[in-house]
């Protein structure tokens, strides 16, 4: 199952230095996925030719135009091209009320049936579960209620062993039984198939953790601990610490810290300040502390494994 992010903003608040503000496009298993909504976000899908018509599902982190000011003009282009599917918002109270006001001043009735989910910024909550995958929400703790995403793959089934097939005639109740994980048993309780015997061991499910705007935190780390993809601002660079905590943001050496303290599989930067034209030096201070860091990069896809 594809499991990718696709960045479409990488900067913090103000676009410069070809750099749009926050917005990912997550595709997990042909289930399209937008997280934050910068203004430029539907000019990027488009220019990245994304599948933007099967979006379903919305996540804003905060109320700050940076994270959400894309959104209205993303639900008026699916409106004008005529989109019937439900859509649902998840964000933070009061974005249903913005939409609702823009909706009314502008006359508009949508084609398509549009659900807002209120995010609650106090705790880890499941805001949402499909087939194969689950999203959470988790606080982060910025200048005004702003909550985190982590999408967790869910376990798929499992492979079969086709030696072990070919030795035993397995009937076809057992093999969907063993590939969902459980021991065939016979009429007296003792088993017959173990899973263990027929069965590869499972991969472990994949996730995808995504912090927008934070200031250095370790009480993230347990809503964090072990993804395989984390993303952390880091607007700015150490020499740039105090500001960072006045505006409640991150450095590029902090977010490492948080990346090694969850012992994440690899960490993506951005949120980057307008101050930093090049970003190399924001990159090589993440890896001094872990080593696997990458800079987010608009137009490109990475892959949680």
């Amino acid at each position: 199952m594809e499991f990718q992010v696709t960045v479409l903003g990488a900067n913090s608040a103000i676009p410069a230095h070809g750099r749009n503000q926050t917005s990912q496009l997550v595709n997990i298993g042909n289930n399209f996925l937008l997280i934050d909504c910068g203004e430029a976000t539907q000019i990027q899908l488009r220019k990245f030719k994304l599948k933007f018509s099967r979006i379903d599902f919305i996540f804003i982190s905060h109320l700050h135009g940076d994270h959400y000011f894309g959104l209205m003009g993303l639900i008026s282009s699916f409106h004008l091209n005529k989109r019937s599917r439900l859509l649902t918002i998840f964000g933070p109270n009061g974005l249903d009320e913005i939409i609702t006001v823009q909706l009314k001043h502008s006359n508009t009735r949508l084609n398509f049936p549009l659900r807002f989910v209120p995010t609650k910024p106090e705790a880890k909550h499941l805001i949402l579960e499909e087939k194969n995958f689950r999203v959470f929400s988790f606080p982060l703790k910025h200048r005004l209620p702003c909550t985190g995403f982590l999408i967790q793959e869910k376990p798929g089934l499992l492979n079969l062993i086709k030696e072990k097939l070919q030795e035993t005639r397995v009937p076809i109740e057992a093999i969907n039984s063993l590939r969902a994980g459980k021991d065939v048993l016979d009429e007296e309780g003792n088993v017959r198939f173990a899973v263990k015997d027929y069965t590869h061991p499972p991969k472990a499910p994949r996730s995808y953790a995504f912090c927008s705007d934070t200031v250095f935190d370790p009480e993230l780390v347990p809503y964090i601990k072990g993804v395989n993809l984390l993303y952390h601002e880091a607007t700015f660079g150490k020499d740039e610490t105090q500001r960072a905590a006045d505006t409640l943001h991150s450095t590029a050496e902090q977010a490492g810290q948080i990346a090694s303290m969850a012992h994440v599989g690899k960490l993506l930067l951005g949120h980057f300040s307008t101050r930093y034209l090049h970003l190399d030096p924001i990159l090589e201070e993440a890896r001094t502390v872990f080593p696997e860091s990458y800079l987010s990069e608009e137009g490109v896809t990475y892959a949680v494994e």
